[in-house]
């Protein structure tokens, strides 16, 4: 290598960047669309200790952002240095970060990263102060001018013409109606958290919403969601030894109904230390503490206070300051989950767990049975002890491993043939069946028993032992037994029980059990038989997995196929063929009148057009009501008006993912929302009939292999991939 081609040691291709670029750059992190300089300027004027903040947003705040406030105000001084990178009156160093922050905003960055994506206008005033105040204009990161101004106490902020200077941030901005509503999720929340604060926001000359001032949450919860909501949520107050041992010390709050809920988790509104923040650990807390009163798609309106030493969380996670991070999540979900199921309890929305100690009375409890011979002391996973139990019995638990709604006590059917704790194998009765469809929806989550299979797959499915083992699934394996009417006699169940024992005592030595066979409805055994399509491979349907997934051989390897997105891909595009022309619609009786929230109002004036290209036909009766006159009839059933909050929240959700900014597009997100409703679900045992007609459907399907929403319908599993998972092409082991 030639001296010349070694670049010396003064030579470098490393650079530091323009302070220009390096504002904008930063600008990029802190405010990313109109929400983020909305938010910055509100948590200044909160900090400043102000009494009223008023926000005026035009075109959900890309042509103006104006925030007002009548606090501490600021002095020239304090605006020159106020606009400086990294500057601040908040906190003094390190110590003051690590030792927990009291104010909201921190960083030193809002106004200079917000200064250098816009015309940036300050006008300010110090309370104590007499006489004119001071206007400063910053445009583009350079101050271009500062100049005495008449103005109140306090400060006002006027952002215009944001990120005017930064065309490919503006160009990936929503629509207007989507951009205002991040805008109003800031503002409510901080109206919501501050009701000692009289908190205003305008849209485009129309107030939004407003609060008092007082103090009252309650109040504050009427004025941005309305009487309904407000009429609806109840307190949540836990302190000291009523919450589980974690870093929280208090929770305190508003939560609503199970009965008033929305699609989506906007009106999740959770604050720890007074900072409006969103947490996994949270979040999880709340619903497990609902557990099964809301479906998986579902959420409460939720205003809720965790108080935390500052040591026990970390707010300075991201530039934003949204999320904050614990030092034990597991502990902090436990926690809310106490809190707000205490308060649910307490006003009766909650079924109660069954009593402990003993107090409890007597119920019937599945537990899996003995060991059956083999003396490896394993329990046997194909059969169930049914034992009345005085003590404490094991409650069911939901999937956020939280106990809830335990199975009520048995009927007692005045027979003589209830099964005694010592009996090893005991027949199916009807106790046993009451108590196991009692069950059945709490214990679908868990699948580590046969009880469960059994009380699922009972309807659709029955087993014998069979030879025929090349073909044989896990689902047959573990499928239960149905038993006939004639076979739920006492003697039946007698001899059933002798011919287990029988069974078993034969078996004791086997490691494996006999290969079974499904069986549809009608008792007949399932043929299998391979079916060919247009569109889908040859499929051979071998069975169910776990009641969620259709298992199928193919000519050259498995397939799994996920029966609720299938089901989902047929249901879009018959929504799609239905809403071609124009959509099927049903005129009411009688108006219904639907109370909106503040955002919900605001996104019905954008999306009116949309909702009647769907069918839903509505007229404004004041600034948060309208009254529903026409609804879409789609798939043989009639929407419910109240679904209209629900098109709306998608309308506005849809655009904030997908940008989708024309009303068939808006339509046709809905249409794929809609198509999950009547699809079948997981944990849904199919006959073969069922599974023929559902993959013959999703055949016609112009794409069968995704549903609406991008989630694979089908995965497969060629004959290559699963050799080489069984390691059948290792040295010396060829066939």
């Amino acid at each position: 290598m030639s001296d010349e081609s070694i670049p010396s040691q003064d030579e470098t291709e490393i650079h530091q960047l323009d302070e220009d670029t390096v504002a904008r750059i930063a600008a990029g992190e802190v405010v990313e669309r109109p929400a983020s300089a909305v938010k910055e300027l509100v948590e200044n004027s909160l900090d400043a200790d102000a009494s009223s903040v008023d926000v005026t947003v035009e075109d959900g705040g890309t042509e103006l952002i104006r925030v007002a406030d009548d606090g501490h105000g600021m002095t020239e001084a304090d605006l020159r240095a106020a606009v400086r990178e990294h500057t601040t009156s908040k906190i003094d160093g390190l110590e003051d970060l690590e030792s927990g922050v009291a104010t909201l905003g921190f960083r030193g960055e809002a106004l200079h990263t917000i200064g250098s994506v816009s015309r940036l206008t300050i006008r300010s005033r110090p309370r104590d102060a007499d006489g004119a105040g001071t206007e400063l204009v910053y445009e583009g990161g350079e101050v271009t001018s500062v100049e005495p101004t008449g103005c109140p106490a306090g400060t006002i902020v006027e952002v215009d013409d944001l990120f005017y200077n930064t065309p490919a941030r503006r160009k990936f901005l929503k629509t207007t109606a989507t951009e205002f509503a991040h805008v109003n999720r800031v503002v409510t929340r901080y109206a919501l958290a501050n009701p000692d604060v009289a908190v205003s926001l305008t849209h485009d000359g129309r107030e939004v919403f407003a609060t008092t001032g007082q103090g009252d949450l309650q109040a504050a919860v009427l004025s941005v969601y309305g009487r309904e909501v407000a009429s609806a949520m109840i307190p949540v107050e836990a302190d000291g030894d009523e919450l589980p041992p974690g870093p929280l010390e208090s929770v305190s709050g508003l939560v609503s109904h199970p009965e008033t809920n929305r699609s989506s988790r906007d009106y999740l509104a959770t604050y720890v230390n007074g900072r409006a923040v969103t947490a996994d650990a949270v979040r999880e807390g709340i619903m497990g503490a609902y557990g099964t009163q809301l479906g998986s798609d579902r959420y409460p309106f939720v205003t809720l206070f965790l108080e935390a030493p500052g040591g026990a969380v970390d707010v300075n996670v991201h530039p934003r300051k949204r999320e904050v991070r614990f030092d034990d999540d597991d502990a902090v979900r436990r926690q809310v989950d106490a809190a707000v199921e205490s308060a649910l309890l307490e006003h009766g929305l909650l079924r109660s767990r069954a009593p402990r100690g003993r107090s409890a009375p007597g119920e019937a409890q599945v537990e899996p049975g003995g060991d059956r011979g083999s003396g490896t002391g394993t329990p046997d996973y194909e059969s169930t002890t049914l034992e009345h139990s005085t003590g404490a019995a094991t409650p069911a638990r939901n999937s956020d491993n939280n106990e809830r709604d335990p199975a009520p006590p048995a009927a007692d059917d005045g027979t003589d043939d209830a099964p005694s704790p010592a009996d090893p194998e005991p027949a199916s009765t009807d106790t046993e069946a009451s108590s196991s469809e009692a069950d059945a929806s709490t214990e679908r989550t868990s699948r580590s028993t046969a009880d469960t299979s059994e009380s699922e797959r009972s309807s659709a499915t029955t087993t014998e032992p069979s030879t025929d083992r090349d073909h044989r699934t896990d689902a047959e394996t573990t499928a239960g037994s149905t038993a006939t009417a004639a076979d739920s006699s006492p003697s039946a169940a007698r001899d059933d029980e002798s011919q287990a024992d029988r069974d078993a005592t034969a078996n004791a030595d086997r490691t494996f059990r006999a290969a079974t066979e499904q069986r549809t409805l009608t008792g007949e055994a399932a043929t299998g038989e391979e079916t060919a399509f247009e569109s889908l491979p040859p499929l051979r349907v071998l069975g169910q997995l776990h009641d969620t997934y259709l298992v199928c051989e193919t000519p050259d390897g498995l397939v799994l196929i996920d029966q609720h997105a299938a089901d989902e891909r047929v249901n879009y595009e018959r929504l799609q063929d239905a809403f071609a022309d124009d959509p099927t619609a049903q005129a009411l009786a009688e108006p219904v009148e639907l109370e909106l929230t503040a955002a919900e109002a605001e996104a019905f004036t954008h999306y009116r057009e949309a909702l009647s290209r769907l069918g839903f036909y509505a007229d404004r009766v004041d600034d948060r009501t309208v009254a529903v006159t026409t609804v879409p009839a789609v798939l043989e059933k009639t929407l419910d008006p109240d679904r209209l909050r629900d098109v709306l929240t998608s309308f506005v959700e849809g655009d904030r993912e997908a940008g989708a900014e024309t009303v068939d597009a808006l339509a046709d997100a809905f249409l794929g929302d809609l198509a999950c409703y009547p699809s079948i679900t997981g944990n849904t045992s199919l006959t073969e009939g069922s599974v023929i007609d559902l993959l013959e459907a999703l055949d016609g399907c112009e794409n069968p292999y995704a549903c609406p929403h991008g989630r694979p319908v089908i995965v497969r599993f060629d004959e290559t991939e699963i050799e080489e998972r069984f390691e059948r092409d290792y040295p010396g082991h060829g066939e």
